[in-house]
């Protein structure tokens, strides 16, 4: 059969199954059943029998809202794979926008003063940025920094934790050969050894309030542990707060995701400790407030 028609017949079951986004994920799934990038599927004259079934056994697999990504054993995050699957949270397209805005922080001082080159002033005095990732899950946070900032020329060492020994799985995997330093263990005290020496403190911690109702591949294949966090979400951030104070910096940047709705509540939890000024709430690429931001005092 020609990829083109396995295609189109894909899609079409899976949009009979109400999948948000058929055309996509039928692509994703005949890409991965041939070895080949989505871009060459109309370059293939022919699929063989063997690699028609599989394509079929993944669309069934989909339409019980397995997501595309266990399928295939591989998620991408702005330049970055990653591996995953069961027990490790899926990275979303959401959280490349916090990874910019420590990017952004970390090419321009926050304060206002002037940068030397295209650098911070932590690369202009030959001292790598010190950088603590919150809850890393599989790692997508640190390796999708490691690498734009190597690209800008930014000295970095980035350290990471994670409490879940099945997600911490995939980040050892994700984050071999980067250098990062990975911790398995609890955030509030894995990092004692590094108190008042971090510039950027970045989390993207659970933040859904209990018994909130989330889709089905959400529910049933993302880790609960990295999605609900307390009965109004929050809870987890009220912990990572004092965590960040402890660890940062005079005048280190606190960089947080958090659902829509907290966009009023994040800044007001940050400004009541007391210990953060310049307090910004910033929007994702569709207007969502998603991520607040802090400098330690």
């Amino acid at each position: 059969m020609r990829p083109l028609v396995l295609l189109s017949e894909g899609a079409a079951e899976l949009r009979r199954a109400g999948l948000p986004s058929p055309e996509a994920d039928a692509k994703t799934l005949l890409a991965h059943a041939l070895d080949a990038t989505p871009v060459a599927l109309a370059l293939i004259p022919t699929v063989d029998d063997d690699t028609e079934l599989l394509f079929r056994r993944l669309i069934e697999l989909r339409k019980q809202h397995h997501p595309v990504q266990h399928l295939t054993g591989i998620a991408y995050f702005r330049g970055v794979s990653l591996a995953v699957g069961p027990g490790v949270f899926i990275p979303r397209p959401e959280t490349e926008g916090l990874v910019q805005l420590v990017l952004d922080w970390a090419q321009q001082h926050p304060d206002g003063s002037s940068t030397v080159g295209d650098h911070t002033r932590a690369s202009a005095n030959g001292t790598p940025l010190a950088i603590v990732d919150l809850g890393t899950g599989s790692g997508a946070i640190s390796k999708a920094l490691v690498t734009e900032l190597a690209d800008l020329g930014i000295p970095a060492q980035i350290h990471a934790v994670e409490l879940s020994a099945e997600a911490y799985r995939y980040a050892q995997i994700n984050l071999e050969g980067t250098g990062v330093d990975l911790r398995l263990g609890d955030l509030s005290i894995a990092f004692d050894d590094l108190a008042a020496q971090v510039d950027i403190v970045v989390s993207n911690p659970p933040y859904i309030p209990s018994g909130a109702q989330v889709p089905t591949d959400v529910a049933e294949h993302d880790p609960q542990l990295a999605l609900f966090s307390g009965e109004d979400g929050l809870d987890a951030i009220r912990g990572i707060i004092p965590v960040a104070v402890r660890l940062l910096k005079s005048g280190g940047l606190l960089a947080l995701e958090h659902d829509d709705t907290h966009g009023q509540c994040v800044p007001e939890l940050l400004r009541a400790h007391g210990e953060f000024t310049r307090v910004n709430c910033s929007n994702d690429l569709s207007g969502r407030a998603r991520y607040s931001s802090a400098e330690r005092a």
